[in-house]
């Protein structure tokens, strides 16, 4: 039996199984054609520049789609400020953009401030603009320093982050804290400028150009760095707008939009300043951009110390701001008006207000729907990181696999913000 079996199915001779072998490889082969691969860029990926993952169709090197996938890192920030006093959803503000935390700080406080009414005077109006621009040049070194990382320039890094951490250190000595520092409060700061503060903030400025200036000899008309940068990542005027795209994104486009110019606030219209726009729309461009608004910001800062008037930095309103604390130990009525502005929080009026500010990242923006009391019917976020994302689908396909940590870096995006 074993020997008829043997027989039945011995194998064919070495001509007929060549053929069979090259049938085979044939259809195989045919098989493959307009195959493409799936790859998965992310969660945890270093040219991802956070938790984002990015699912990417490729044929052969170039990205045929692309779809990002977000929401890695959400907590929920807007459902929670619907639960808290507006003065106790502050500190949530510092982990939208965690690199420009005083600016978020800011911008929250003046929609806040817009649903009351209020208006600060001119030295608290003047601490904000200071606090924004210091915020803007923060988040830019590390943009502009990371973003030469991606694309192979090491030593950009170590010129821009070295100066980021004097920005740190300033934040400390103003707020007690370099990182979350939770500075403004609804109507004003939790303090003034400490002594010593505008020595160092100037010193900062002249050590701020000479980097700059360094590091756009380092990369500006570096071969390798224009090799990967230009004409790539190619966002048109028209698409830019229509995807909701703002801040050094849309400028690098070629359009000519800032709200502190557009929409002024906190006193900006009295400040020279110039906003810097792109040809190209490429990743070139908007590299650009960040580092003349770099530029532009130390020249607001330095506007802002000549020009800092005196006098309150906070709002004062008798029934909505805390008293003073020695008259807080000594009088009844002060004891007691303290303890219900803490326990149940501003008295806010009914309506809904929106406002946005011109963040490092783009416009930020906060509606808030109140329906009385101290805290939000409802809060909404508009995360400029979330939208500015939201063209990868569109602006990477067609593009080379290796284009898209250039692309991705030069976006300037943060997860924090996009996922909120």
């Amino acid at each position: 039996m074993s020997t008829t079996s043997t027989t039945e199915f011995e194998a064919p001779d070495a001509a007929a199984k060549a053929m069979q072998h090259a049938e085979g490889y044939h259809q195989t082969t045919e098989d493959l054609v307009g195959e493409k691969l799936v790859l998965n860029m992310g969660p945890s990926h270093p040219a991802t520049h956070g938790v984002l993952r990015l699912i990417l169709e490729l044929d052969g090197e170039l990205v045929s789609k692309a779809e990002p996938d977000v929401g890695y890192l959400h907590r929920g920030d807007e459902k929670i400020a619907e639960s808290m006093q507006y003065n106790q959803f502050v500190p949530y503000t510092d982990r939208l953009d965690y690199l420009a935390p005083l600016a978020n700080n800011v911008a929250y406080a003046c929609a806040v401030e817009k649903l009351l009414g209020w208006e600060l005077p001119p030295r608290g109006q003047a601490l904000r603009v200071l606090c924004c621009e210091l915020a803007r040049i923060s988040s830019h070194l590390l943009g502009v320093g990371v973003y030469g990382m991606d694309v192979g320039a090491m030593t950009v890094f170590l010129y821009t982050f070295q100066h980021r951490e004097t920005v740190y250190n300033l934040s400390e000595q103003l707020t007690g804290a370099r990182f979350t520092t939770s500075y403004t409060r609804v109507g004003g700061q939790i303090r003034d400028l400490p002594d010593g503060f505008i020595p160092a903030v100037e010193k900062f400025m002249e050590e701020m150009l000479v980097t700059i200036d360094e590091v756009d000899r380092l990369l500006s008309r570096n071969k390798i760095f224009l090799d990967r940068t230009k004409d790539v990542g190619i966002i048109t005027p028209e698409d830019a707008i229509s995807y909701g795209i703002s801040g050094p994104n849309l400028r690098g486009s070629g359009i000519e939009h800032d709200l502190r110019k557009s929409n002024p606030y906190l006193g900006y219209e009295q400040y020279d300043f110039d906003i810097p726009i792109g040809e190209h729309g490429d990743c070139y461009d908007r590299y650009l951009v960040r580092m003349e608004e770099i530029k532009q910001s130390v020249k607001i800062i330095k506007q802002v110390i000549k020009t800092m008037p005196d006098g309150p930095i906070n709002v004062t309103d008798p029934k909505q701001t805390l008293p003073e604390k020695d008259r807080v130990l000594m009088s009844m009525e002060e004891l007691i008006h303290h303890f219900i502005l803490v326990t149940e929080g501003l008295d806010a009026p009914e309506g809904e207000v929106y406002f946005g500010a011109e963040n490092p990242k783009g416009e930020l923006g906060f509606y808030i729907h109140s329906k009385g009391g101290g805290v939000p019917y409802r809060l909404k976020i508009r995360a400029p990181s979330f939208i500015n994302l939201s063209i990868l689908h569109k602006l990477l396909p067609g593009c080379m696999m290796s284009d898209v940590a250039a692309i991705l870096g030069s976006l300037d995006f943060v997860m924090g913000e996009c996922d909120r």
